[in-house]
């Protein structure tokens, strides 16, 4: 569900248009780069089904027909729009699906993705999307469909580790607390279940709260060492952010000095000037 490459940005020449993403010469910037940027194919870490993401959404019952909020738009038709023949519905607005979401919450400590990035990440690689971005939780609102096909990428690649990333539509407090003994993310709801034997988490209740009829499995825990390597959160106990901090300031006070003057003009009022 990437943006179609008619839809990405060129300059006058024809080249494609190529965002740094993040400044940096970190292995955090660099795991930034690669989790925002569309082009990069996040890893592959486990094996969900279908069945498995609708138990886990918990709007449906598996092999029920999607809830729609309008009719498909190939029977109503659309107004003459410049907009609507620019840009191609996604699956879901073009069945008339009803708005779903789901939302996730990242532990501080070494979370494969975090809040602000898990934020930009979704606003760079998919379409169609409604994204809210919380100091603890990130809910992501989509058409039904749509929600689940992407919902795949997120819980099946490096990017979510099932200790330290959860999925939790409500009760979502843990991301600030210490981690247990086993190294999981506080949940009050208690929606998994760490299995000391094979090191594999389960989750045994759907994002609400509600116990599922067989538990899913999401597969060994990352140890810390590996979470350390895979984040994308700047710790003074891993990766310090004075490391990058040289080219991160240079770089926001660009984009702060452009937007006064872009808003200001070249003139300053007097009141803004040193």
């Amino acid at each position: 569900m990437q943006m179609p490459e008619k839809n990405k940005r060129s300059n006058q020449k024809g080249e494609r248009y190529r965002p740094q993403f993040c400044p940096g010469k970190t292995t955090v910037a660099k795991n930034r780069r690669n989790y925002l940027n569309p082009d990069y194919r996040l890893k592959k870490i486990r094996d969900l089904t279908d069945v498995d993401i609708t138990k886990l959404l918990g709007f449906r019952a598996v092999g029920e027909v999607y809830k729609s909020a309008h009719p498909p738009l190939d029977e109503t038709g659309e107004p003459d729009c410049p907009i609507r023949q620019i840009v191609e519905p996604t699956p879901g607005a073009k069945a008339g699906d009803a708005i779903r979401f789901i939302q996730f919450t990242d532990s501080i400590y070494f979370a494969p993705l975090m809040s602000t990035m898990r934020a930009r990440l979704y606003h760079w690689r998919f379409r169609g999307c409604d994204v809210g971005a919380l100091s603890g939780r990130i809910p992501l609102e989509m058409r039904e469909r749509d929600l689940e096909a992407v919902v795949k990428q997120l819980l099946e690649t490096e990017i979510f580790d099932p200790a330290v990333n959860a999925v939790r539509a409500i009760t979502v407090h843990g991301h600030s607390l210490r981690l247990d003994e086993n190294g999981v993310m506080f949940d009050a709801k208690r929606r998994t279940l760490y299995s000391p034997k094979d090191n594999c988490v389960y989750y045994i209740k759907d994002q609400w709260g509600r116990t599922l009829d067989a538990p899913i499995n999401f597969g060994r825990k990352a140890d810390e060492e590996e979470l350390k390597k895979r984040t994308c959160a700047y710790r003074t106990d891993n990766v310090d952010f004075k490391e990058d901090e040289g080219e991160f300031l240079k770089t926001i006070n660009g984009v702060y000095e452009s937007r006064v003057r872009g808003g200001w003009g070249r003139e300053l009022p007097a009141a803004a000037k040193p």
